[in-house]
């Protein structure tokens, strides 16, 4: 899985948010303590306010906040509502892909890397994130010896 500039700037904010919850945040709050450009920032957080994550409040005290409280609020639905479905096979959902002869058990494996995904984004919440503490089965995913090694 590729998490895009987009997706990974959208986690952070939303986790400052998290933690300041329920305060107002300013993008220039935002964008200073996470060191992410603002007008970038300023899309990224368009895309979660139409998704219904965060709220906006102009005004000269005015910022964003999140919609619900950190504990109801999921990584994988941060990552959705900027990058869209979180597995994709060259634009269609694994579900949807059909191949002949050898490949034509691969829709099957696609299916399992997203709900693999699916597993770890959607069972840790901004709350989970903020307060370091991810659920047993993540922890164990990153304990495992080869979990940190690139390949």
């Amino acid at each position: 899985m590729q998490i895009s500039a987009r997706g990974d700037y959208a986690v952070r904010a939303a986790l400052s948010l998290a933690i300041a919850y329920p305060s107002l945040l300013s993008t220039q709050t935002i964008a200073a303590e996470q060191d992410m450009p603002r007008k970038f920032l300023e899309a990224v957080l368009a895309d979660l306010r139409r998704a219904g994550i965060v709220r906006a409040q102009r005004g000269a005290e005015g910022g964003y906040t999140l919609a619900r409280p950190p504990r109801e609020i999921a990584v994988g639905a941060i990552l959705r509502a900027v990058d869209g479905p979180l597995a994709g096979v060259r634009g269609m959902r694994p579900e949807e892909t059909r191949y002949l002869g050898a490949a034509e058990n691969l829709p099957r494996l696609w299916v399992a890397v997203r709900a693999a995904v699916r597993q770890v984004v959607d069972e840790v919440s901004l709350a989970d994130l903020a307060g370091g503490r991810l659920p047993a089965h993540v922890r164990r995913l990153t304990a495992r010896p080869d979990a940190w090694e690139p390949r």
